[in-house]
């Protein structure tokens, strides 16, 4: 998924909000598993976002910014005010996980079967 695309696709809070920690551990059977699956999927939307706005400011960059250059350019605000409005990464994956959206798996449990 672009980063891009984070704002259209995803409906969620952007600001924190109280879970039940009920629905949070019945996931993945435990609440301290599911925040580190929580923790590793905002750590995987943050790089992501983090790349794509890497990508596009360096469209940008010039050898010879001038001052006028660099208060007048407005796609770099929109861009930036894009960036502000996506919700953070945390609660991105938090939605996705609630929602049952994020794939994993549990290393002991597999061994175990084995």
């Amino acid at each position: 998924m672009s980063s891009m695309t984070y704002k259209k696709s995803i409906k969620t809070e952007k600001t924190t909000v109280t879970r039940d920690t009920g629905n949070i551990e019945k996931l993945s059977g435990n609440i301290y598993k599911s925040v580190v699956i929580m923790s590793k999927r905002a750590n995987q939307i943050s790089s992501e976002i983090k790349e794509d706005l890497n990508n596009k400011i360096s469209e940008f960059s010039s050898s010879t910014d001038n001052l006028e250059e660099v208060f007048e350019n407005r796609e770099q605000i929109e861009i930036a005010k894009y960036y502000e409005n996506i919700p953070k990464p945390t609660l991105i994956a938090t939605h996705e996980f609630l929602n049952d959206e994020i794939y994993f798996r549990i290393p002991e449990k597999q061994d175990s079967e084995n």
